[in-house]
Parts: C-alpha cells; sequence; structure tokens
C-alpha cells in the first residue's frame, strides 16, 4: 500500500498508530486551525522531497503561521510560487502561500526538516541538505522502509537530531502545485530534543502528533502491511480488492505476513497492534488502491521495493529467519523494473 511519502497518488492508510506514548491534537485536518500554539514560537519548517505527504503537511503548517519551504521539483516549484500550494480536502480548497525551492540548500535556516524522499534517495539526500542545516535542526523522517532515520544518521553523524516518523495520511498530487487529501493525517514520532515542540505546534496546525519509545515497531507494522500488498499489486497491475478475489492471493498475503512476523521476531521488534487483522482490512477498507509500487512501475519510476520486501529478506539472512516468498515478490519486482529500463 503506498502511505508513503512520495508524488505515487492516494498514500494508503493501513493501520492505527499504537496506543502508547504522548499524544496530541484530534487529527481532525479538515478543519485545521490557522494560528499556532500560542505557548511557542512558529517554526522554521523545510520540507525536503516536497511530494504528496510533504506538501499536505506543509500546507497545514503554513496555514497555521509556520515559515514553511517545499524542496521539490521544478513543475510543482514553478507552481507553487506563482500561486501558492493548492490544498484540496473534503471541506478545503484553497490557495496557501508558500516559500519554494529545488535546491536542497534552501533548508537553510529550518529548525525543523521534514525528510521526504524516495527511500532509494535517502543518503544522497542527507548529503544534500549536510552542509546547509542550522545547528540543532531536527531531521524528522517522513518516509517507506523502517531503517532511514538510522541511514540519514549514518551521514549526520551526531552533529544533528534525527527522528523517525510513522505517517498515516491518504493523500495525492493532483497536478503541479496541487495537493488533495484523501483521509487521516497522524503521525506518530521517536523521542528527540526537538520531538515535545514539534508535537505541540504540529497538533496545534491539526496534524495529531504522537511520542512514541516504540516507533521501531510501529514502522515495522506498516512495512508488513506495504509487503502484504505492494508487489503483488504492482506485478498484476490491479487494486487490492481485486486482487484478493483471485485464487490463491490470499494464501500468499498469509505467507508473506508470517515471514515478516517471524524476521520481526528474531529481530527483537516489538510490533504494536494486531498486524493481521490490519492485513485483512485492507482489501475491504481500500479496494480501489493500487499501491504505491504499482504506480512506480506503471510511470516508469524506481520502486522502493528494496526497502520493503527486499529489506525483510536481508534482515532474514542476518537474523536466519527464511524468506522465500518475500523473496520471489521482490525479484518478480525487480525483473519487471528491468524489463521497464528503469
Amino acid at each position: 500500500m503506498t502511505a508513503s511519502p512520495s508524488d505515487a497518488p492516494a498514500g494508503g492508510t493501513p493501520a492505527s498508530p499504537p496506543a502508547s506514548g504522548a499524544r496530541a491534537g484530534t487529527g481532525a485536518a479538515d478543519e485545521a486551525p490557522t494560528h499556532t500554539d500560542p505557548a511557542a514560537p512558529p517554526l522554521r519548517i523545510a520540507v525536503m522531497g516536497a511530494g504528496a505527504v510533504g506538501c499536505y503537511f506543509g500546507a497545514l503548517l503554513a496555514r497555521a503561521g509556520h515559515a514553511v519551504t517545499l524542496i521539490g521539483r521544478p513543475a510543482h516549484v514553478e507552481a507553487i510560487r506563482a500561486n501558492g500550494l493548492r490544498l484540496q480536502t473534503a471541506t478545503l480548497d484553497e490557495q496557501v502561500p508558500m516559500a519554494a525551492d529545488t535546491d536542497p540548500a534552501a533548508v537553510r535556516g529550518a529548525d525543523v526538516v521534514m525528510f521526504c524522499v524516495k527511500s532509494t534517495d535517502t543518503e544522497d539526500a542527507a548529503r544534500q541538505i549536510q552542509p546547509h542545516l542550522a545547528p540543532g535542526a531536527l531531521v524528522l523522517t517522513l518516509q517507506n522502509g523502517v531503517d532511514n532515520d538510522e541511514r540519514v544518521r549514518g551521514v549526520l553523524g551526531d552533529a544533528h537530531p534525527v527522528a523517525a516518523a510513522v505517517v498515516y495520511v491518504a493523500t495525492e498530487m493532483a497536478g503541479p502545485g496541487h495537493v488533495r487529501h484523501h483521509g487521516r493525517g497522524e503521525l506518530v514520532i521517536a523521542p528527540s530534543p526537538r520531538s515535545a515542540t514539534v508535537a505541540q505546534q504540529f497538533s496545534a496546525a491539526g496534524i495529531a502528533t504522537e511520542i512514541s519509545d516504540n516507533v521501531r515497531g510501529a514502522l515495522w507494522a506498516k512495512l508488513v502491511l506495504n509487503c502484504a500488498y505492494n508487489a503483488i499489486s504492482a506485478i498484476a497491475q490491479q487494486p487490492y480488492g481485486r486482487l484478493v478475489q483471485t485464487p490463491g492471493v490470499v494464501d500468499v498475503i498469509a505467507d508473506v505476513v508470517a515471514e515478516c512476523l517471524a524476521v520481526a521476531e528474531a529481530d527483537g521488534i516489538q510490533i504494536p497492534g494486531d498486524v493481521g487483522a490490519a492485513v485483512n482490512r485492507i482489501a475491504a477498507t481500500m479496494p480501489g488502491q493500487m499501491s504505491s509500487t504499482a504506480q512506480d512501475l506503471a510511470r516508469g519510476k524506481p520502486s522502493e521495493i528494496d526497502h520493503l520486501n527486499g529489506y525483510v529478506v536481508a534482515r532474514g539472512k542476518v537474523v536466519g529467519v527464511g524468506t522465500p516468498v518475500n523473496r520471489v515478490l521482490w525479484v518478480l519486482v525487480k525483473v519487471v523494473e528491468a524489463g521497464k529500463g528503469l
């Protein structure tokens, strides 16, 4: 499923945030206030890799009075500079003025960098922003996969705090400078020196934000859901509802989930919630949804499969757990990519 910080339409909302942790806000994105928390000054926020997820959260934060700079592709940047970002939700349709740039150096001066690039671009993007980060700036990773924060930290070292975030939102880029919201809009973030301020200010902007000591487990919960559906949807180029009507697909999904959970357990990961039930709900609640991997392949773009099923295969090797079903799905997506010249 999508649920990803990318330009792919309709990022899915497959799982509920863990119950543990400090939570603020209601998640009522369509009723987002247009003011900051009066107890704290506005934040300077840069969105590195401003696709659907980054643009949506950036728009809410800009509406609330924070200084937001979107860093993205030229077509989006030109449209935003000319007219502002169009934010379209169930109850809103407005142009939100904010800064936009194509240069990673535009992170300069930001208190928080919302890091929203594809997982395949993590190290490269971290190196691009490194020379321009303000002292103490928090880099908040809003990406698919479970190890992006560690990879960013490997580039930045101890000079800047890095915190992982789990994203629960359904959004799409409906055109240059136009983000459309389909549902939800919550974040679960790891503790950091700035996390309490971020949670407070984001919640005041209408983004329900929870600080959790088990972000790794929440990331894995989403990883399992992505592994269950993304590759199959991509290979078949079919939405979830149609997939599960094909004989054998439900059994394959169950095998994928069992392998993922076995790897997580062997790796010492505590996954919150009932993952099996969440997997079973996807086809019923999102029957028309194509996975982000399917959308990437259809658009001729490289997928994040190495950081989904491929990651489970790699960790399985490390912890001594076999992952033959995940391996087959990972390889088949790579074969399709190679056939498209990606």
